[in-house]
């Protein structure tokens, strides 16, 4: 059982798995002087990957209950944290329903609520890096390594069918284990507009190689598993070859970034352009500070802490 200590300020709460490795300890108190936010300090709360559910309960009900606690940005253990607390919630929105995850836990009249901000953040982000019109001038592929709550916002923002023809040809999926494929499968089947969406377990690098051997030119190939950031490595290998004139994106920022060092060394012969994710860092915990504050976050503000973050990386 843990022993929280009680908030003596208002305390936004980061739940990873290393936590006090991550920028926001440095960053999170110039952002919250430049918002406003007076004394809100942060805390991070370290828990295993897939840890038992009545540890997840447990910080949940701490949060919920401690006065001057505003609430937490959750990180790696989304999926679970909503499996296990989802009862707990007086109000889920729409995406964290239908995604069965959650990356935010905020307080309001009394009410914990949960939110999965990765759908906003991380259509932001793609916005930042691939051009207009990009999937309909060119047709390429998306390929997402892993499965989780990044892997699911991802590929329900790219299959919006608002986007119109401005979409991938396809999206392939792939994953080590079989459990959280079949739930992005059930997810994606009730989003779906028309874009081709194929499933590959892979549980190893040389499977994940062969995928990419095969996509199209122009395409976006992601890391979204905590291989690079949490635990060494990388989901390819290194005899991995990247398609022609495509966009590679690491989600992590920090870590040993090894996927995104074997794009860099591609970078000139294969025409790549390697994003890291660093912006996706920034739109992640700004919507997350936006919703547990209940502050604005456009305009002024977001450019603010910006600023502030790419001085301080």
């Amino acid at each position: 059982m843990r022993i929280f200590e009680k908030a003596d300020k208002p305390t936004l709460y980061f739940i990873g798995v290393t936590t006090t490795q991550s920028s926001i300890m440095r960053i999170f108190p110039e952002w919250a002087k430049a918002l406003g936010l007076k004394d809100a300090i942060i805390k991070g709360i370290d828990i295993g990957i897939h840890a038992d559910p009545a540890e997840y309960r447990e910080v949940v009900a701490f949060i919920r209950d401690d006065e001057r606690s505003a609430g937490a940005l959750v990180t790696t253990h989304k999926i679970d944290l909503y499996e296990a607390c989802r009862g707990m919630f007086g109000y889920l929105d729409p995406y964290a329903a239908a995604f069965g995850e959650l990356s935010s836990i905020s307080k309001k009249n009394g009410r914990l609520e949960g939110y999965a901000k990765d759908p906003i953040s991380s259509g932001l982000s793609m916005d930042a890096f691939i051009p207009a019109d990009y999937w309909k001038d060119h047709g390429g592929d998306v390929f997402i390594m892993g499965a989780g709550g990044s892997a699911i916002a991802i590929g329900a923002y790219l299959m919006k069918a608002e986007w119109g023809d401005n979409r991938p040809s396809r999206i392939v999926i792939a994953n080590r284990s079989q459990p959280r494929l079949d739930e992005i499968r059930r997810i994606f089947g009730g989003l779906n507009r028309g874009i081709p969406v194929e499933y590959r377990l892979t549980p190893e690098t040389s499977q994940n190689d062969v995928i990419l051997a095969g996509l199209r030119p122009h395409s976006l190939v992601i890391n979204a598993t905590g291989l690079g950031k949490d635990r060494p490595g990388s989901p390819l290998s290194d005899a991995c070859v990247f398609p022609a004139d495509s966009l590679v994106w690491e989600l992590n920022y920090r870590g040993d970034l090894k996927f995104m060092h074997q794009a860099r060394a591609q970078r000139q012969e294969r025409n790549l352009h390697v994003e890291d994710g660093w912006i996706y860092f920034i739109h992640g915990w700004t919507q997350v500070i936006a919703e547990v504050f209940h502050i604005g976050m456009a305009g002024e503000a977001f450019a603010a802490c910006e600023r502030i973050a790419m001085a301080m990386r």
